[in-house]
């Protein structure tokens, strides 16, 4: 006997430039309690792209940048920020480094935390429908995607889209909670940058990475973006993240822990987020 289909309703918004959406599965799904996380969630991005983009003028982190602005009077997210990219840069090997970046608008050197801010708010973003429970999630933002299934709940199975042709599908990852995030230049071109020549990396064609921390996963798929295949070894230490790499040539190589039967290209299946 096929069991009942669970009710499922999604949300979607333009926000940093970039589709959000939360999809969110359980009953009452068109509830005031609901309503009110999931505009929490979209309300804290807006905030964060208020504060933090590198494309508006009166942003803190822009207005910082041209010496209008001390980081004491900033909002304190930029100095969290500021501290967080510090660390990334240590735990990479100066692999992801937020300084020299060049400016989306004028392609002068500037500090652009960009490659951080994305997975780190969506994390942060999170945290307002933690407390929904009984309820299934997944937070999209752009491509890094946070999860939590409930027990009564099946896994949620997020695709991974062949960077050679977005429609379709590479790979299907399931997760009952944690994060996949991926970095590559399929959307938005060669934009992720090698910190030691200045120039667009080329090592890989995409990275995705899974864990349990979405800020830490958006962070290494970026540094092993840069560093190319011989990533691999490198993210098979870190406790608890796997990877799958597409190198430049084009070659499927995944760390030890990936699961076997996720990493097989599945091109007859339309792309999903889910």
């Amino acid at each position: 006997m096929t069991a009942p289909a669970i009710p499922q309703r999604a949300w979607v918004e333009q926000i940093m430039g970039l589709p959000v959406s939360v999809h969110v599965r359980g009953d009452g799904l068109a509830g005031e309690r609901v309503e009110k996380r999931v505009a929490e969630v979209f309300a804290e991005l807006r905030h964060v792209d208020a504060v933090l983009s590198p494309y508006r003028d009166d942003s803190d982190l822009t207005r910082w940048e041209h010496g209008q602005l001390a980081v004491g009077e900033a909002d304190p997210i930029l100095a969290q920020v500021m501290t967080l990219c510090a660390e990334a840069s240590r735990r990479t090997g100066g692999w992801f480094d937020a300084h020299g970046l060049p400016d989306p608008r004028t392609a002068e050197p500037r500090y652009d935390p960009s490659g951080l801010v994305k997975g780190w708010a969506a994390e942060r973003a999170a945290r307002h429908l933690a407390d929904l429970s009984g309820y299934g999630w997944c937070l999209n933002a752009g491509g890094d995607v946070l999860v939590h299934a409930p027990d009564d709940q099946p896994p949620w199975r997020v695709g991974i889209e062949n960077p050679n042709d977005p429609a379709r599908i590479m790979s299907v990852v399931e997760r009952r909670t944690g994060a996949i995030a991926t970095s590559g230049s399929t959307h938005r071109g060669a934009h992720i940058i090698d910190p030691h020549t200045g120039r667009p990396a080329g090592g890989t064609r995409a990275v995705t990475v899974t864990g349990p921390r979405l800020l830490w996963a958006d962070v290494y798929a970026t540094a092993a973006a840069v560093r190319g295949a011989t990533a691999l070894a490198w993210i098979d230490d870190l406790a608890g993240y796997e990877a799958l790499i597409v190198t430049s040539s084009g070659m499927l190589r995944t760390t030890g822990g990936w699961p076997t039967s996720s990493a097989k290209v599945q091109e007859e299946r339309p792309c999903a987020s889910w």
